[in-house]
């Protein structure tokens, strides 16, 4: 016999809830309230019943005071109750089998997320990490994403080289083809273990999300680590040497950002994003600069807004050759930083192991002395 359900049928295996408007409202609502309730099971189906049900009754309710207050009035949203508040309707989810899903279709749906969420140099690196995971594993489920498979993925991860995607032949390469390309074009470098460490967080991260979206059971790779203890290798600090260097190389791109990050310890990300109004005169005090997030560039932390006092230089640098509106630095973006100051240190030999975050760092230094 079988099974039956009020305001309810199965269609093609699947529970419809159907449940008819009072006649009166019919003109104003429809002739019905219908809805799929995703699910072949009749137990689930009858508590999404219920839950429509009270949607039901409110749309009657709302639609009932809407009708007395507006008798000589058109009819306004279906939906729309007589305060404006919608009225919202239970969705549901199809079900489907625990770890069915492939793990291509589930990085494309986390990395949408991370977008939204991350800053652009974070969701980099996370979607560098999943790349190399979809390209290994993306056609897999995810009840296939065994340890070995992550020991696997590491394997390969180890012998990758800090270029791997800049060759030509890199760019739509799989992770395995990456580690023998590596291998042959630069045997001997591979990625240090704190890159690798941090890519295999990434990957980690990836599968706790699938868990929270009941796409896995347990997070497989939980107990997944590097074999070389990870390294921290922390960038130099400027020597005045080095500073002197810098400040006579006059560089096109850079000679204005390194003259703010020496003299106020601002990082690469806030000089790209500093603007004309960030600039306030203090009476006798001088002239401040207001570190603050806007629209070009979000700050590290909320402890890194703040003000700072700026030097002689700056204020000349200001008045003389900086826009008195918008950007100071307008063609200058955190990318193009990098590779000015990796220009720079191709043509001094003596800023080796240093980077534009160097000049942070001397700024420090100085302030403690």
């Amino acid at each position: 016999m079988s099974t039956q359900i009020k305001y309810a049928y199965k269609r093609h295996n699947t529970w419809v809830y159907r449940r008819t408007y009072p006649k009166h409202l019919q003109e104003l609502l429809g002739s019905s309230l219908k809805q799929s309730l995703k699910t072949t099971d009749a137990t689930t189906a009858k508590a999404r019943v219920a839950e429509l049900n009270k949607t039901y009754q409110s749309i009657v309710k709302e639609a009932e005071a809407h009708v007395s207050a507006h008798t000589d009035k058109a009819a306004t949203d279906i939906h729309t109750g007589a305060l404006g508040h919608p009225v919202v309707r239970p969705r549901y989810q199809p079900l489907r089998l625990l770890g069915a899903r492939r793990v291509k279709e589930l990085a494309a749906e986390y990395l949408s997320q991370q977008a939204e969420s991350l800053r652009p140099g974070s969701y980099k690196a996370v979607r560098f990490a999943l790349e190399l995971l979809t390209s290994h594993a993306g056609g897999v489920q995810t009840l296939d994403i065994t340890p070995q498979v992550g020991r696997e993925i590491l394997g390969y991860v180890s012998k990758l080289s800090p270029n791997a995607r800049k060759y030509r032949d890199g760019k739509q390469a799989s992770l395995q083809e990456l580690a023998k390309l590596s291998k042959q074009v630069e045997p001997d470098s591979t990625l240090t273990p704190q890159t690798q460490s941090r890519i295999l967080k990434h990957m980690q991260q990836f599968l706790d999300w699938c868990v929270q979206e009941g796409d896995l059971e347990a997070n497989p790779w939980e107990h997944l680590r590097i074999r070389d203890r990870p390294e921290v290798r922390p960038h130099q600090v400027l020597t005045d040497e080095q500073v002197v260097t810098l400040l006579e190389a006059k560089d096109r791109v850079l000679s204005g950002a390194l003259l703010f990050g020496l003299l106020t310890g601002m990082r690469s990300g806030e000089v790209c994003g500093l603007m004309a109004e960030d600039v306030t005169q203090k009476g006798n005090l001088g002239r401040f600069i207001h570190i603050r997030p806007n629209a070009l560039r979000q700050l590290k932390s909320k402890a890194a807004e703040r003000e700072v006092p700026l030097h002689d230089r700056l204020v000349q640098l200001l008045d003389t050759s900086l826009p008195r509106k918008g950007r100071l630095f307008p063609d200058l973006t955190v990318d193009r930083v990098v590779k000015a100051y990796a220009r720079l240190r191709r043509r001094h030999p003596g800023l080796g192991g240093t980077v534009f975050h160097s000049t942070r760092k001397w700024f420090i230094t100085q302030c403690e002395r």
